[in-house]
């Protein structure tokens, strides 16, 4: 059994948002929802009054309508919400017009500003008066290539608000990565910033600009916001045709009060992007008012943001987690963005922030907090995070010695979420619950309203074995469809193709007999040794716990009619892998694993490709050791990282 790391107080307890949603809910509907499992089963078996308990909950902004809640409501795909229900997204987040910080922001050690609700408000409506008088409509896609600053804020409150959609992607995407995405979905108008800090350092975006106007002919017009330039004035945008700076383009305009376009339920709001390391990027489009109530639950009852509070996510526009943290302002608290690298001047640079701006709550990737680690720091001794409740991590499976970690050098007393779900659902399967304690290397919980299980390779729920993870019912923020997929083929074949009607995620896990979660790695990137399914997060557990590995990264290798395991590694400056190091890490392995988890071969490199969300790509990797081609390089933040790993001596013996 996982030991127990933090349980919550009874004050705690009673003051969490989940628990006076779980007394609404005895109230309304005279059930006993006295625990976390009798409350979920709840959820999932009564949906369509679960849903409407959270719109109730959320003081949703709109009109519901007199109809059913649910409509077909046993398809996968096919289910329709709220079917009678109009609203808007944008009035939902902006719904306060106060004093009170709305955003405050960093970028790196350069910048810092701070817009009040009020301010906030204004400025979205100035844009949104631009944006009509250059001729978007609703259903125009605006898109954004921005850093995480207060303009992505406003340019994407302002294009939902008249009813269009909304799509970013980081300034670090290069040309051809932004036409992959951008290209595919026609944009009316692009926004980007004149260029980004990181590592102390200036990068121009403006030299991008022309040429991916020029390869996406739909662009009529390109907004700038000044955010790097050494000069006082505006940058030099001559050579870009159709732009402007944000100046120029709502010159003229006062604030006025905004007129919401409100639409169906299921009104496309977001398109965001699969990582495209196996092809084209997938266009998954978000409906409006399923991605306002997910993110009004996780945010709510699940990460417990009250009204008032901080929440700081460590994010850039390209991930996921940035949609999902602007919308902490539906929950009326202030919304902290951080811009740059989170190790610059030092490892210290996100604590800082959260000491100095009273944030309560933290949200950042597994791969971070391991990075602090590694660093030697302990931020528990060095800064006054006495407001910090609780910390979230994502991204990747965060494990057991970093919960350790966290609750040794950071905070004891907190609710550290590991939560895990994805660009597919634009929100989580599995995350925290405040009132309830936290365990070692679990997630805490499956999500309210989702009906969430373990998979064996015959399709049947498991518990306490390692399986794929489903979702065997429908739920409202499921993709409205992808983008140019008539009749719906791609969107049925990503999710519902192994398992009829049952969502089908991609990751392996296990449900513990309490509830609680454990990620061993993406599906797709199992091991199968001799047969037995090895999720690679197994592996990754006992290397990087070793001083002298950095990272690392494990495929499986076809190798004389079977799959051999193969290990790569990055090791501290310095060192070099001999016999005697190999040996520790194969050992560590064998003792704290099994011995079909011990890697035949053990290579060492100095980069190991990822994502622009950061995350590691094994399939990419598999792939150049096969002789494979890696379909589409563009998507990767280092493409120049697969170098390192083709026609390497060692796997060919």
């Amino acid at each position: 059994m996982a030991e127990m790391l933090w349980q919550p107080s009874p004050e705690r307890i009673a003051g969490a948002n989940v628990t006076r949603f779980a007394a609404l809910v005895c109230e309304r509907h005279g059930v006993d929802t006295g625990d976390y499992a009798a409350l979920h089963r709840w959820s999932i078996e009564n949906r369509a009054a679960f849903w409407s308990a959270v719109w109730e909950y959320g003081a949703v902004i709109g009109e519901r309508g007199e109809g059913p809640v649910l409509v077909d409501g046993d398809r996968m795909p096919g289910a329709k919400w709220f079917p009678d229900a109009r609203l808007n997204f944008a009035e939902n987040l902006l719904r306060r017009r106060d004093d009170a910080p709305g955003i405050v922001f960093r970028g790196e050690d350069r910048v810092r500003r701070s817009l009040s609700f009020r301010e906030l408000h204004d400025a979205v409506s100035v844009l949104a008066q631009a944006l009509l008088a250059a001729g978007v409509a609703k259903g125009d896609r605006v898109a954004g290539y921005l850093p995480n600053m207060p303009e992505a804020v406003i340019a994407m409150l302002a294009t939902t608000s008249i009813g269009a959609i909304w799509s970013s992607a980081s300034p670090d995407f290069g040309v051809q990565g932004v036409v992959d995405r951008f290209g595919q979905i026609a944009p009316k108008v692009l926004f980007s910033a004149d260029g980004y800090f990181y590592g102390g350092k200036r990068h121009d975006s403006i030299g991008r600009l022309a040429p991916i106007a020029e390869r996406i002919p739909s662009i009529e017009r390109i907004v700038v916001v000044p955010y790097t330039s050494d000069t006082a004035g505006a940058p030099d945008l001559a050579p870009v045709e159709k732009a402007v700076t944000l100046d120029e383009f709502t010159t003229g305009r006062t604030p006025v009060d905004i007129v919401f376009e409100r639409t169906p339920f299921d009104h496309p709001l977001y398109v965001m992007y699969s990582s495209g390391t196996t092809g084209a990027p997938k266009c998954i489009v978000h409906g409006a008012g399923g991605t306002l109530l997910q993110h009004l639950k996780e945010l709510s009852l699940h990460s417990d943001v009250k009204r008032g509070e901080r929440l700081l996510y460590f994010t850039t526009c390209g991930w996921m987690m940035w949609n999902w943290q602007v919308s902490a302002l539906a929950c009326e608290a202030t919304l902290a963005l951080y811009d740059g690298s989170p190790f610059h001047p030092d490892g210290n640079a996100l604590f800082d922030y959260v000491a100095e701006e009273g944030i309560e709550t933290f949200g950042t990737s597994a791969k971070y907090i391991d990075a602090v680690k590694k660093a030697g720091l302990a931020p528990a001794k060095s800064h006054d995070l006495s407001k910090l409740r609780a910390i979230l991590s994502t991204g990747s499976p965060l494990v057991p010695e970093s919960f350790d970690f966290v609750y040794e050098s950071i905070k004891r007393d907190l609710c550290l979420s590991s939560i895990s779900g994805g660009t597919d659902l634009i929100s989580c399967f599995v995350l925290g619950n405040p009132a309830a304690p936290v365990y070692r290397g679990e997630i805490q919980c499956l999500g309210l309203g989702l009906d969430v299980h373990a998979f064996d390779e015959d399709g049947r729920s498991v518990v306490g074995e390692k399986g794929e993870l489903v979702c065997t019912r429908a739920f409202p923020s499921m993709p409205v469809g992808f983008w140019n997929d008539p009749g719906g083929r791609k969107y049925h074949d990503a999710y519902f193709a192994r398992f009829d009607d049952v969502w089908r995620h991609g990751d392996y896990v296990e449900v513990t007999e309490r509830g609680g979660v454990i990620i061993h790695g993406r599906s797709d990137a199992v091991l199968n040794p001799g047969g037995v399914r090895i999720g690679t997060a197994e592996i990754y557990r006992q290397v990087e716990q070793l001083d002298e590995v950095v990272e690392s990264l494990v495929i499986a290798q076809q190798w004389e009619g079977d799959v051999r395991i193969v290990l790569f590694v990055i090791l501290r400056e310095g060192i070099m892998l001999d016999g005697a190091l190999e040996s520790k890490i194969r050992s560590r392995i064998r003792a704290n694993a099994t011995p079909r988890h011990v890697p035949a071969r053990i290579v060492q490199v100095t980069d190991i490709p990822r994502t622009r969300s950061g995350k590691i790509t094994e399939l990419a990797v598999r792939d150049v050791v096969h002789g494979r081609a890696v379909k589409n390089r563009e998507a990767l933040a280092n493409p120049q990282a697969l170098e390192q790993f083709a026609n390497r001596p060692e796997l060919k013996v």
